[in-house]
């Protein structure tokens, strides 16, 4: 019915506008909820704090930039995490190749040199010997002897020798962080110190690179078939590992 420029329902109009409202509230309801789940629920990465302190996060602002509608969550955390059960998209896992599940891709290999601030280097890596004469810092973590001064000392025919002392951290980030700093020098890990070394940051010893064949890093997806995100963002790290 109309009334002049205004618009009334009829009693018939207003009968089935009064049961058509609930539905009409909770689909759109529904609808907004749909919206905010696209738009919120992030991409989910998990990786060790070594990792993701040195490598991934350094990275992620041209991740953003390139893909600013796609939001990530970074999970760091020293433990294996279940991915299904923790709700995490992606992983970057360091492990033997025997280790790894089925549909893991290799994103770059695992060599280790002696880095320090470009003070320390300047002394410490002007003989073979004169490392002895600084401070060399620790990682108290088992499992991983490339990673530990003993070990490096012993392979380098130093064995017996007792260096100027030790600083023991229990995070691989803490390790560089502490060489940038200049308290000393650390057994870098290549793939993770590698914007340090091209930055000035940190120098490595020459000639000194150790590769270990039997550890890598590899990138794991919780799902073969992933959200679109997930597959934009996990070729994106596969594209980084490359460069």
């Amino acid at each position: 019915m109309r009334k002049h420029r205004a618009v009334a329902l009829t009693e018939a109009g207003r009968r089935l506008f009064d049961l058509a409202s609930p539905w009409l509230e909770r689909l759109s309801e529904y609808t907004q909820s749909l919206k905010e789940e696209a738009r919120v629920r992030p991409v989910t990465i998990t990786a060790s704090i070594g990792v993701t302190s040195l490598w991934l996060l350094s990275r992620l602002g041209r991740f953003q930039a390139a893909h600013p509608h796609i939001d990530v969550r970074v999970a760091a955390n020293n433990r294996i995490l279940d991915l299904e059960r923790e709700g995490i998209d992606v992983a970057i896992r360091y492990t033997r190749e025997s280790g790894i599940p089925q549909g893991a891709r290799r994103l770059f290999g695992e060599a280790v040199v002696p880095v320090a601030s470009r003070a320390v280097a300047a002394k410490a890596f002007r003989t073979p010997a004169a490392l002895l004469q600084q401070v060399l810092l620790e990682l108290d973590e088992g499992g991983v002897p490339w990673l530990h001064w003993a070990d490096w000392l012993s392979a380098k025919g130093f064995g017996q020798a007792k260096p100027k002392g030790y600083l023991h951290f229990n995070q691989y980030d803490q390790v560089i962080q502490a060489a940038i700093a200049g308290h000393g020098v650390a057994l870098g890990r290549l793939a993770l110190v590698r914007p340090m070394l091209d930055d000035g940051r940190l120098v490595a010893q020459k000639d000194a690179e150790v590769g270990i064949d039997d550890h890598a890093y590899w990138l794991v997806q919780a799902s073969e078939a992933p959200r679109e995100e997930v597959r934009i963002f996990s070729e994106w790290i596969v594209e980084e590992a490359g460069q």
